[in-house]
Protein backbone atom coordinates (compact mmCIF):
# COMPACT_ATOMS: atom_id res chain seq x y z
CA UNK A 1 0.00 0.00 0.00
CA UNK A 2 1.30 3.30 -1.03
CA UNK A 3 1.85 5.30 2.47
CA UNK A 4 -1.33 8.27 3.01
CA UNK A 5 -0.15 12.10 2.82
CA UNK A 6 -3.17 13.87 4.01
CA UNK A 7 -1.64 17.21 3.48
CA UNK A 8 -1.97 16.79 -0.40
CA UNK A 9 -5.42 17.32 -1.18
CA UNK A 10 -4.61 17.64 -5.54
CA UNK A 11 -6.25 14.25 -7.05
CA UNK A 12 -6.43 12.60 -10.28
CA UNK A 13 -9.43 10.49 -11.32
CA UNK A 14 -8.37 7.79 -14.20
CA UNK A 15 -11.03 7.03 -15.98
CA UNK A 16 -11.16 2.56 -16.27
CA UNK A 17 -10.15 0.53 -18.97
CA UNK A 18 -12.67 -2.53 -19.47
CA UNK A 19 -13.51 -3.78 -16.36
CA UNK A 20 -11.56 -1.95 -14.08
CA UNK A 21 -13.30 0.91 -11.55
CA UNK A 22 -12.45 4.71 -11.51
CA UNK A 23 -9.67 4.92 -9.22
CA UNK A 24 -8.52 7.83 -7.86
CA UNK A 25 -5.35 8.96 -7.71
CA UNK A 26 -3.27 11.74 -5.48
CA UNK A 27 -0.46 14.12 -6.01
CA UNK A 28 1.89 12.20 -3.82
CA UNK A 29 0.72 9.06 -6.30
CA UNK A 30 2.07 11.26 -9.50
CA UNK A 31 4.88 13.11 -7.73
CA UNK A 32 6.02 9.15 -7.02
CA UNK A 33 4.90 7.47 -10.33
CA UNK A 34 5.58 10.43 -13.02
CA UNK A 35 9.13 9.92 -14.41
CA UNK A 36 9.02 12.96 -16.92
CA UNK A 37 8.11 15.53 -14.27
CA UNK A 38 9.69 18.52 -14.54
CA UNK A 39 11.86 17.74 -11.21
CA UNK A 40 13.01 14.37 -13.21
CA UNK A 41 13.03 14.55 -17.04
CA UNK A 42 16.64 17.32 -16.94
CA UNK A 43 18.72 15.04 -15.46
CA UNK A 44 20.24 11.92 -15.54
CA UNK A 45 21.69 9.82 -12.99
CA UNK A 46 25.32 8.71 -13.36
CA UNK A 47 26.10 6.98 -10.25
CA UNK A 48 24.65 6.29 -6.67
CA UNK A 49 27.22 5.90 -3.41
CA UNK A 50 25.16 5.20 -0.74
CA UNK A 51 26.61 4.51 2.74
CA UNK A 52 24.20 2.87 5.55
CA UNK A 53 24.78 2.15 9.07
CA UNK A 54 21.88 0.27 10.53
CA UNK A 55 21.31 -0.28 13.94
CA UNK A 56 18.94 -3.70 14.75
CA UNK A 57 18.81 -3.04 18.55
CA UNK A 58 16.44 0.12 17.74
CA UNK A 59 15.18 -0.50 14.38
CA UNK A 60 17.06 3.04 13.21
CA UNK A 61 19.48 3.64 10.20
CA UNK A 62 21.51 6.73 9.51
CA UNK A 63 23.18 7.44 6.13
CA UNK A 64 23.68 9.82 2.87
CA UNK A 65 23.76 8.80 -0.58
CA UNK A 66 25.96 10.86 -3.22
CA UNK A 67 23.85 11.27 -6.37
CA UNK A 68 26.17 11.91 -9.42
CA UNK A 69 24.37 13.26 -12.46
CA UNK A 70 24.63 14.43 -16.06
CA UNK A 71 22.71 17.70 -16.73
CA UNK A 72 20.51 16.59 -20.18
CA UNK A 73 18.26 19.79 -20.86
CA UNK A 74 17.55 23.00 -18.97
CA UNK A 75 16.09 22.85 -15.45
CA UNK A 76 15.49 23.98 -12.28
CA UNK A 77 15.02 21.68 -9.22
CA UNK A 78 15.82 18.24 -8.62
CA UNK A 79 13.38 15.86 -7.34
CA UNK A 80 14.76 13.58 -4.38
CA UNK A 81 12.45 10.94 -3.05
CA UNK A 82 12.56 9.67 0.96
CA UNK A 83 9.46 8.31 2.35
CA UNK A 84 8.23 9.13 5.93
CA UNK A 85 9.30 8.45 8.66
CA UNK A 86 12.67 8.84 7.48
CA UNK A 87 13.98 12.31 7.79
CA UNK A 88 15.90 13.82 5.22
CA UNK A 89 18.66 16.07 7.52
CA UNK A 90 20.41 18.18 4.74
CA UNK A 91 21.52 18.23 1.16
CA UNK A 92 25.38 19.41 0.00
CA UNK A 93 26.70 20.42 -3.25
CA UNK A 94 30.87 21.23 -3.35
CA UNK A 95 30.80 21.97 0.73
CA UNK A 96 27.52 24.30 -0.01
CA UNK A 97 23.91 23.06 2.30
CA UNK A 98 21.49 23.35 -0.24
CA UNK A 99 17.75 24.80 0.93
CA UNK A 100 15.02 22.29 -0.09
CA UNK A 101 11.29 21.82 -0.07
CA UNK A 102 9.50 19.23 0.95
CA UNK A 103 6.43 17.83 -1.35
CA UNK A 104 4.87 14.60 0.69
CA UNK A 105 7.61 12.15 0.64
CA UNK A 106 9.25 14.11 -2.52
CA UNK A 107 12.12 17.23 -2.03
CA UNK A 108 12.88 19.64 -4.53
CA UNK A 109 16.39 21.14 -4.19
CA UNK A 110 18.05 23.75 -6.74
CA UNK A 111 21.36 22.78 -7.12
CA UNK A 112 23.98 25.63 -6.44
CA UNK A 113 26.37 24.97 -9.62
CA UNK A 114 24.48 26.22 -12.58
CA UNK A 115 23.23 23.45 -14.59
CA UNK A 116 24.85 22.96 -18.00
CA UNK A 117 23.79 20.63 -20.02
CA UNK A 118 26.20 17.89 -20.55
CA UNK A 119 27.95 18.65 -17.46
CA UNK A 120 28.08 15.85 -14.28
CA UNK A 121 27.11 17.23 -10.91
CA UNK A 122 27.22 16.01 -7.71
CA UNK A 123 25.34 16.49 -4.18
CA UNK A 124 25.01 14.65 -1.34
CA UNK A 125 21.87 13.79 0.57
CA UNK A 126 22.27 12.95 4.73
CA UNK A 127 19.10 10.82 6.48
CA UNK A 128 18.21 8.97 9.73
CA UNK A 129 15.23 7.82 11.21
CA UNK A 130 13.34 4.81 11.79
CA UNK A 131 12.26 3.68 8.45
CA UNK A 132 9.02 1.72 7.43
CA UNK A 133 8.61 -1.99 8.48
CA UNK A 134 7.31 -3.88 5.91
CA UNK A 135 4.42 -5.51 7.12
CA UNK A 136 4.45 -8.91 4.42
CA UNK A 137 7.49 -8.90 2.52
CA UNK A 138 8.07 -8.32 -0.19
CA UNK A 139 4.65 -7.23 -1.59
CA UNK A 140 4.45 -4.36 1.06
CA UNK A 141 8.19 -2.88 1.48
CA UNK A 142 10.52 -1.53 3.98
CA UNK A 143 12.82 -2.90 6.59
CA UNK A 144 12.22 -6.59 7.97
CA UNK A 145 13.89 -6.61 11.05
CA UNK A 146 13.50 -10.03 12.87
CA UNK A 147 15.75 -13.19 14.49
CA UNK A 148 16.58 -16.58 13.30
CA UNK A 149 16.08 -19.83 14.82
CA UNK A 150 19.09 -19.15 17.48
CA UNK A 151 17.63 -15.62 17.34
CA UNK A 152 20.49 -13.46 16.15
CA UNK A 153 19.47 -10.69 14.08
CA UNK A 154 18.45 -11.21 10.35
CA UNK A 155 17.65 -7.75 8.72
CA UNK A 156 16.47 -7.17 5.07
CA UNK A 157 14.88 -4.83 3.13
CA UNK A 158 12.35 -5.17 0.29
CA UNK A 159 11.28 -2.23 -1.39
CA UNK A 160 9.44 -2.95 -5.14
CA UNK A 161 6.40 -1.33 -5.98
CA UNK A 162 6.62 1.07 -2.95
CA UNK A 163 9.54 2.41 -4.22
CA UNK A 164 13.49 2.67 -2.82
CA UNK A 165 12.73 5.31 -1.40
CA UNK A 166 11.17 3.97 1.60
CA UNK A 167 14.44 3.28 2.93
CA UNK A 168 17.18 5.10 1.07
CA UNK A 169 16.85 8.72 -0.60
CA UNK A 170 17.45 8.73 -4.76
CA UNK A 171 15.42 9.50 -8.06
CA UNK A 172 12.68 6.86 -7.62
CA UNK A 173 11.52 5.93 -10.53
CA UNK A 174 12.44 2.77 -12.78
CA UNK A 175 13.29 4.72 -15.95
CA UNK A 176 16.81 6.49 -14.72
CA UNK A 177 19.41 3.39 -13.51
CA UNK A 178 23.15 4.68 -12.23
CA UNK A 179 25.21 3.20 -14.67
CA UNK A 180 27.03 1.74 -11.05
CA UNK A 181 26.49 1.69 -7.69
CA UNK A 182 28.82 1.33 -4.52
CA UNK A 183 26.66 0.60 -1.47
CA UNK A 184 28.49 0.13 1.98
CA UNK A 185 26.46 -1.10 4.67
CA UNK A 186 27.82 -0.61 8.36
CA UNK A 187 26.27 -3.28 11.17
CA UNK A 188 26.90 -4.84 14.09
CA UNK A 189 29.55 -7.61 14.23
CA UNK A 190 29.20 -10.31 13.95
CA UNK A 191 26.68 -9.82 11.77
CA UNK A 192 27.06 -10.27 7.81
CA UNK A 193 25.99 -7.92 4.99
CA UNK A 194 25.59 -9.69 1.34
CA UNK A 195 24.56 -6.90 -1.10
CA UNK A 196 24.32 -6.26 -4.85
CA UNK A 197 27.76 -6.91 -7.45
CA UNK A 198 31.24 -7.42 -5.89
CA UNK A 199 32.18 -7.22 -2.65
CA UNK A 200 35.04 -4.46 -2.49
CA UNK A 201 36.14 -4.02 1.04
CA UNK A 202 35.26 -5.22 4.80
CA UNK A 203 36.04 -2.62 7.60
CA UNK A 204 35.98 -3.37 11.11
CA UNK A 205 34.96 -0.35 13.25
CA UNK A 206 36.36 0.62 16.50
CA UNK A 207 32.37 0.77 17.92
CA UNK A 208 32.10 -2.82 17.31
CA UNK A 209 30.43 -2.73 13.95
CA UNK A 210 31.88 -3.94 10.32
CA UNK A 211 31.58 -1.99 7.02
CA UNK A 212 30.52 -4.13 3.98
CA UNK A 213 31.38 -1.94 0.74
CA UNK A 214 29.78 -3.95 -2.26
CA UNK A 215 30.04 -2.34 -5.72
CA UNK A 216 27.92 -2.54 -8.62
CA UNK A 217 29.65 -2.13 -12.21
CA UNK A 218 26.49 -2.28 -14.53
CA UNK A 219 22.99 0.17 -14.42
CA UNK A 220 20.84 -1.28 -11.80
CA UNK A 221 17.31 -0.75 -11.09
CA UNK A 222 16.69 1.20 -7.55
CA UNK A 223 14.63 -1.47 -6.32
CA UNK A 224 17.29 -4.31 -6.77
CA UNK A 225 19.45 -2.09 -4.10
CA UNK A 226 18.93 -4.47 -0.85
CA UNK A 227 20.45 -4.84 2.62
CA UNK A 228 20.52 -8.44 3.72
CA UNK A 229 22.07 -8.73 6.81
CA UNK A 230 22.65 -12.14 8.72
CA UNK A 231 24.44 -15.09 10.21
CA UNK A 232 25.42 -16.37 6.65
CA UNK A 233 27.90 -19.18 5.65
CA UNK A 234 29.63 -18.66 2.16
CA UNK A 235 31.34 -20.60 -0.86
CA UNK A 236 31.49 -20.09 -4.54
CA UNK A 237 31.81 -21.91 -7.53
CA UNK A 238 32.01 -21.15 -11.58
CA UNK A 239 29.02 -21.76 -14.27
CA UNK A 240 31.18 -22.32 -17.58
CA UNK A 241 28.40 -19.69 -19.56
CA UNK A 242 27.95 -18.42 -23.02
CA UNK A 243 29.92 -15.33 -21.71
CA UNK A 244 32.68 -17.39 -20.10
CA UNK A 245 33.21 -17.71 -16.49
CA UNK A 246 30.67 -16.55 -14.09
CA UNK A 247 30.94 -16.93 -10.61
CA UNK A 248 28.18 -18.33 -8.30
CA UNK A 249 28.32 -17.14 -4.47
CA UNK A 250 25.55 -18.77 -2.52
CA UNK A 251 25.09 -17.33 1.03
CA UNK A 252 22.38 -19.30 3.20
CA UNK A 253 22.47 -19.23 7.43
CA UNK A 254 25.05 -20.96 8.74
CA UNK A 255 22.84 -23.46 10.04
CA UNK A 256 21.06 -23.94 6.62
CA UNK A 257 24.18 -24.94 4.57
CA UNK A 258 23.84 -28.19 3.79
CA UNK A 259 20.31 -27.77 2.68
CA UNK A 260 20.86 -25.10 0.74
CA UNK A 261 24.01 -26.99 -1.23
CA UNK A 262 21.26 -29.78 -1.98
CA UNK A 263 18.90 -27.13 -3.33
CA UNK A 264 20.92 -24.45 -4.61
CA UNK A 265 22.24 -26.97 -6.88
CA UNK A 266 19.75 -26.53 -9.11
CA UNK A 267 21.20 -22.90 -10.30
CA UNK A 268 23.52 -24.59 -13.04
CA UNK A 269 20.91 -25.97 -14.98
CA UNK A 270 18.84 -22.88 -14.53
CA UNK A 271 21.39 -21.10 -15.95
CA UNK A 272 21.86 -23.18 -19.15
CA UNK A 273 18.22 -23.43 -19.60
CA UNK A 274 17.97 -19.76 -20.10
CA UNK A 275 21.24 -18.68 -21.85
CA UNK A 276 20.03 -20.68 -24.18
CA UNK A 277 16.46 -19.56 -24.55
CA UNK A 278 17.11 -15.32 -23.76
CA UNK A 279 20.93 -15.21 -23.84
CA UNK A 280 24.05 -14.54 -21.81
CA UNK A 281 23.61 -13.65 -18.57
CA UNK A 282 23.43 -10.23 -18.42
CA UNK A 283 25.89 -9.61 -15.10
CA UNK A 284 29.10 -11.41 -15.13
CA UNK A 285 30.96 -8.42 -13.96
CA UNK A 286 29.04 -8.15 -11.32
CA UNK A 287 28.37 -12.46 -10.63
CA UNK A 288 25.58 -14.26 -9.72
CA UNK A 289 24.19 -14.75 -6.12
CA UNK A 290 21.77 -16.53 -3.80
CA UNK A 291 21.02 -15.19 -0.78
CA UNK A 292 19.00 -16.81 2.33
CA UNK A 293 16.00 -14.32 3.58
CA UNK A 294 12.98 -14.69 6.27
CA UNK A 295 10.61 -13.80 3.28
CA UNK A 296 9.82 -15.80 0.05
CA UNK A 297 12.34 -14.28 -2.60
CA UNK A 298 13.23 -11.12 -4.94
CA UNK A 299 14.81 -10.61 -8.03
CA UNK A 300 17.22 -8.35 -6.31
CA UNK A 301 19.94 -7.63 -9.56
CA UNK A 302 23.34 -10.00 -9.04
CA UNK A 303 21.69 -10.94 -5.66
CA UNK A 304 18.70 -13.01 -5.60
CA UNK A 305 17.14 -13.63 -2.58
CA UNK A 306 15.55 -16.86 -1.39
CA UNK A 307 13.00 -17.73 0.77
CA UNK A 308 11.67 -21.08 -0.50
CA UNK A 309 12.42 -23.07 2.68
CA UNK A 310 15.20 -25.27 0.88
CA UNK A 311 12.20 -27.25 -1.14
CA UNK A 312 10.83 -27.29 -4.33
CA UNK A 313 7.47 -25.76 -5.60
CA UNK A 314 6.28 -22.38 -4.34
CA UNK A 315 6.18 -22.58 -0.24
CA UNK A 316 5.02 -26.30 -1.20
CA UNK A 317 2.65 -25.87 -3.42
CA UNK A 318 2.55 -26.13 -7.13
CA UNK A 319 0.86 -23.28 -8.72
CA UNK A 320 0.19 -25.17 -12.16
CA UNK A 321 -2.07 -27.69 -10.66
CA UNK A 322 -0.38 -30.45 -12.63
CA UNK A 323 2.50 -32.03 -10.53
CA UNK A 324 5.34 -30.40 -12.56
CA UNK A 325 5.78 -27.68 -10.34
CA UNK A 326 7.50 -29.64 -7.11
CA UNK A 327 9.73 -30.54 -9.04
CA UNK A 328 11.90 -27.73 -8.98
CA UNK A 329 12.23 -24.67 -6.92
CA UNK A 330 9.81 -22.29 -7.68
CA UNK A 331 12.22 -19.30 -5.89
CA UNK A 332 14.88 -19.91 -8.18
CA UNK A 333 13.48 -20.09 -11.05
CA UNK A 334 10.85 -17.36 -11.21
CA UNK A 335 12.99 -14.46 -9.33
CA UNK A 336 16.56 -15.48 -11.52
CA UNK A 337 14.43 -15.74 -14.64
CA UNK A 338 14.26 -11.72 -13.45
CA UNK A 339 17.92 -10.76 -14.03
CA UNK A 340 16.90 -11.11 -18.28
CA UNK A 341 13.33 -9.64 -17.75
CA UNK A 342 12.84 -7.08 -15.35
CA UNK A 343 16.90 -6.01 -14.58
CA UNK A 344 18.32 -6.57 -17.84
CA UNK A 345 15.18 -5.04 -19.25
CA UNK A 346 13.45 -3.03 -16.80
CA UNK A 347 9.54 -1.44 -17.69
CA UNK A 348 9.90 2.71 -17.08
CA UNK A 349 6.69 3.12 -15.55
CA UNK A 350 5.42 0.53 -12.73
CA UNK A 351 2.18 -0.28 -15.09
CA UNK A 352 4.13 -2.12 -17.56
CA UNK A 353 5.25 -4.53 -14.95
CA UNK A 354 3.38 -7.26 -17.33
CA UNK A 355 7.33 -6.77 -18.90
CA UNK A 356 8.61 -8.21 -16.30
CA UNK A 357 5.84 -10.75 -15.05
CA UNK A 358 4.82 -12.23 -17.94
CA UNK A 359 8.43 -13.24 -18.82
CA UNK A 360 9.01 -14.70 -15.68
CA UNK A 361 6.10 -16.44 -15.20
CA UNK A 362 6.83 -17.88 -18.51
CA UNK A 363 10.34 -18.76 -18.16
CA UNK A 364 8.81 -21.48 -15.43
CA UNK A 365 7.16 -23.00 -18.20
CA UNK A 366 10.67 -23.22 -20.64
CA UNK A 367 12.52 -24.40 -17.36
CA UNK A 368 9.60 -27.09 -17.27
CA UNK A 369 10.46 -27.93 -21.04
CA UNK A 370 14.00 -27.73 -20.52
CA UNK A 371 14.31 -30.27 -17.78
CA UNK A 372 11.39 -32.65 -18.82
CA UNK A 373 10.32 -31.80 -22.64
CA UNK A 374 7.87 -29.39 -24.74
CA UNK A 375 4.48 -31.05 -23.51
CA UNK A 376 5.39 -30.84 -19.58
CA UNK A 377 6.53 -26.85 -20.29
CA UNK A 378 2.95 -26.55 -22.06
CA UNK A 379 1.37 -28.53 -19.91
CA UNK A 380 2.44 -26.11 -17.10
CA UNK A 381 2.27 -23.23 -18.65
CA UNK A 382 -1.76 -23.91 -19.48
CA UNK A 383 -2.17 -25.04 -15.63
CA UNK A 384 -1.00 -21.87 -14.63
CA UNK A 385 -4.44 -20.96 -16.01
CA UNK A 386 -5.60 -21.47 -12.78
CA UNK A 387 -4.33 -18.04 -10.97
CA UNK A 388 -6.07 -16.28 -13.01
CA UNK A 389 -9.05 -14.19 -12.07
CA UNK A 390 -9.50 -11.88 -15.13
CA UNK A 391 -10.81 -8.99 -12.52
CA UNK A 392 -8.94 -6.30 -13.77
CA UNK A 393 -6.91 -5.23 -17.11
CA UNK A 394 -3.38 -5.94 -16.89
CA UNK A 395 -2.15 -2.81 -17.47
CA UNK A 396 -3.20 0.19 -14.91
CA UNK A 397 -2.52 3.71 -15.26
CA UNK A 398 0.23 4.95 -16.15
CA UNK A 399 2.48 8.04 -14.35
CA UNK A 400 0.66 7.58 -10.75
CA UNK A 401 2.89 4.53 -9.44
CA UNK A 402 -0.12 1.97 -9.96
CA UNK A 403 -0.16 -1.59 -9.93
CA UNK A 404 -2.00 -3.93 -12.31
CA UNK A 405 -3.96 -7.09 -11.93
CA UNK A 406 -1.90 -9.81 -10.48
CA UNK A 407 -3.07 -11.63 -13.68
CA UNK A 408 0.30 -9.51 -15.39
CA UNK A 409 1.77 -13.77 -13.75
CA UNK A 410 -0.09 -16.27 -15.37
CA UNK A 411 -2.33 -14.47 -17.77
CA UNK A 412 0.45 -12.27 -19.68
CA UNK A 413 2.71 -15.74 -19.32
CA UNK A 414 -0.39 -17.37 -21.24
CA UNK A 415 -0.55 -14.86 -23.42
CA UNK A 416 3.66 -15.08 -24.23
CA UNK A 417 3.03 -18.66 -24.56
CA UNK A 418 -0.10 -18.42 -27.12
CA UNK A 419 1.87 -16.15 -29.53
CA UNK A 420 4.80 -18.95 -29.60
CA UNK A 421 2.01 -20.67 -31.28
CA UNK A 422 1.25 -18.25 -33.43
CA UNK A 423 4.71 -17.52 -34.69
CA UNK A 424 4.76 -21.67 -34.95
CA UNK A 425 8.83 -21.47 -35.81
CA UNK A 426 10.49 -22.31 -32.44
CA UNK A 427 13.92 -20.90 -34.11
CA UNK A 428 12.18 -17.59 -34.46
CA UNK A 429 10.64 -17.67 -31.21
CA UNK A 430 13.93 -18.46 -29.75
CA UNK A 431 15.84 -15.72 -31.90
CA UNK A 432 12.63 -12.79 -30.22
CA UNK A 433 13.38 -13.87 -26.64
CA UNK A 434 17.31 -13.49 -27.16
CA UNK A 435 16.88 -10.55 -29.47
CA UNK A 436 15.14 -8.51 -26.90
CA UNK A 437 17.73 -9.13 -24.32
CA UNK A 438 20.24 -7.67 -27.58
CA UNK A 439 17.81 -5.01 -28.14
CA UNK A 440 16.74 -3.43 -24.65
CA UNK A 441 19.45 -5.11 -22.16
CA UNK A 442 20.90 -2.69 -19.58
CA UNK A 443 17.73 -0.55 -20.83
CA UNK A 444 14.55 0.87 -19.39
CA UNK A 445 11.64 0.43 -21.73
CA UNK A 446 7.39 0.92 -22.59
CA UNK A 447 5.54 -1.83 -22.60
CA UNK A 448 4.86 -0.82 -26.64
CA UNK A 449 8.32 -1.11 -27.32
CA UNK A 450 8.15 -4.70 -26.25
CA UNK A 451 4.97 -4.93 -28.31
CA UNK A 452 6.46 -3.41 -30.79
CA UNK A 453 9.26 -5.74 -31.05
CA UNK A 454 7.99 -8.71 -30.71
CA UNK A 455 5.54 -8.29 -33.73
CA UNK A 456 8.49 -6.62 -36.15
CA UNK A 457 10.03 -9.74 -35.56
CA UNK A 458 7.53 -12.06 -35.62
CA UNK A 459 6.83 -10.52 -38.93
CA UNK A 460 3.08 -10.62 -37.37
CA UNK A 461 0.92 -7.78 -36.43
CA UNK A 462 0.09 -8.81 -33.00
CA UNK A 463 -1.04 -5.25 -31.74
CA UNK A 464 -4.60 -6.63 -31.06
CA UNK A 465 -3.21 -9.56 -29.08
CA UNK A 466 -2.03 -7.60 -27.10
CA UNK A 467 -4.81 -5.51 -26.29
CA UNK A 468 -6.87 -8.03 -25.84
CA UNK A 469 -4.91 -10.21 -23.21
CA UNK A 470 -3.25 -6.69 -21.41
CA UNK A 471 -5.91 -4.03 -21.73
CA UNK A 472 -9.03 -6.36 -21.29
CA UNK A 473 -10.65 -8.55 -18.81
CA UNK A 474 -12.64 -10.76 -21.73
CA UNK A 475 -11.06 -13.86 -22.72
CA UNK A 476 -11.77 -14.59 -26.61
CA UNK A 477 -14.64 -16.69 -27.48
CA UNK A 478 -14.30 -18.97 -30.80
CA UNK A 479 -17.93 -19.66 -31.21
CA UNK A 480 -18.38 -22.55 -34.22
CA UNK A 481 -21.20 -24.31 -35.76
CA UNK A 482 -21.56 -27.55 -37.55
CA UNK A 483 -24.05 -28.22 -40.32
CA UNK A 484 -23.02 -31.52 -41.51
CA UNK A 485 -19.29 -30.85 -43.21
CA UNK A 486 -19.81 -27.15 -43.06
CA UNK A 487 -17.96 -25.57 -40.52
CA UNK A 488 -18.45 -22.02 -39.30
CA UNK A 489 -16.65 -19.78 -36.85
CA UNK A 490 -16.09 -16.30 -35.76
CA UNK A 491 -14.51 -14.72 -32.45
CA UNK A 492 -16.49 -13.31 -30.16
CA UNK A 493 -15.73 -11.59 -27.06
CA UNK A 494 -12.47 -9.54 -28.40
CA UNK A 495 -11.25 -5.98 -28.78
CA UNK A 496 -12.51 -4.41 -32.66
CA UNK A 497 -10.28 -6.05 -34.92
CA UNK A 498 -9.60 -8.67 -33.38
CA UNK A 499 -8.70 -11.59 -35.78
CA UNK A 500 -5.73 -13.77 -33.76
CA UNK A 501 -5.24 -17.47 -35.98
CA UNK A 502 -5.95 -20.57 -33.57
CA UNK A 503 -5.36 -24.20 -33.85
CA UNK A 504 -8.40 -26.55 -33.71
CA UNK A 505 -8.29 -30.57 -33.95
CA UNK A 506 -10.73 -32.54 -35.69
CA UNK A 507 -11.84 -35.98 -34.87
CA UNK A 508 -10.89 -37.04 -37.58
CA UNK A 509 -9.42 -34.86 -39.82
CA UNK A 510 -6.30 -33.62 -37.93
CA UNK A 511 -5.04 -30.15 -36.93
CA UNK A 512 -6.26 -27.08 -38.80
CA UNK A 513 -5.27 -23.19 -38.81
CA UNK A 514 -8.03 -21.17 -38.95
CA UNK A 515 -8.34 -17.17 -39.33
CA UNK A 516 -11.36 -16.46 -37.93
CA UNK A 517 -12.20 -12.64 -37.38
CA UNK A 518 -15.43 -11.10 -36.29
CA UNK A 519 -17.45 -12.09 -38.77
CA UNK A 520 -18.83 -15.66 -39.78
CA UNK A 521 -16.73 -17.80 -41.63
CA UNK A 522 -17.61 -21.27 -43.25
CA UNK A 523 -14.90 -24.06 -44.20
CA UNK A 524 -16.11 -27.08 -46.41
CA UNK A 525 -14.60 -30.19 -44.16
CA UNK A 526 -13.51 -33.87 -45.84
CA UNK A 527 -16.23 -35.58 -43.11
CA UNK A 528 -18.51 -34.81 -40.19
CA UNK A 529 -16.24 -34.64 -37.35
CA UNK A 530 -17.21 -36.58 -34.49
CA UNK A 531 -14.99 -34.11 -32.21
CA UNK A 532 -13.86 -30.46 -32.57
CA UNK A 533 -11.75 -28.94 -29.98
CA UNK A 534 -9.41 -25.76 -30.22
CA UNK A 535 -5.49 -26.21 -29.26
CA UNK A 536 -5.10 -25.60 -25.36
CA UNK A 537 -2.12 -24.09 -26.00
CA UNK A 538 -4.37 -21.30 -27.65
CA UNK A 539 -5.67 -19.33 -24.30
CA UNK A 540 -8.82 -19.16 -25.38
CA UNK A 541 -12.14 -20.78 -24.83
CA UNK A 542 -15.49 -21.75 -27.22
CA UNK A 543 -18.91 -21.17 -27.37
CA UNK A 544 -21.37 -24.37 -29.83
CA UNK A 545 -23.23 -21.98 -32.17
CA UNK A 546 -27.19 -22.47 -31.60
CA UNK A 547 -28.12 -24.57 -34.36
Amino acid sequence: MRPVIPTLSLLLLVTPAAGQESTTYSRADTLRGAWDSHGRSWWDVVAYDLEVSVWPQDSTIAGRNRIDYRVTAPGQELQIDLMAPLQLDSITQQGTSLRFRRDGDAYFVTPAIAPLPGAVQSLTVYYQGRPRTASRPPWDGGFTWQADSLGRPWVVTTDQGIGASVWWPNKDTQADEPDSQRVAVTVPAPLIHVGNGRLRNTTRNPDGTITYEWFVASPINNYAIAVNAGSYVHWSEVYQGEGGELTLDFWPLDYHEAAARRQWAEVHPMLQCFEHWFGPYPWYEDGFKLIEVPYNGMEHQSAVTYGNGFANGYRGRDLSGTGLGMKWDFIIIHEAAHEWFANHITAKDQADMWVHESFANYAEGLYTECRFGREAGAAYTVGSRLGIENDMPIIPAYGVNARGSGDMYPKSGNMLHTIRQIVADDAKWRDILRGLNHTFGRQTVTGQQIEQYISAQAGIDLGRVFDQYLRDVRIPVLEYGLDGRTLTYRWSNVVPGFDMPVRIALEPGGARLLQPTESWQSLELDAVPAQISVDPNFYVTTARRPE
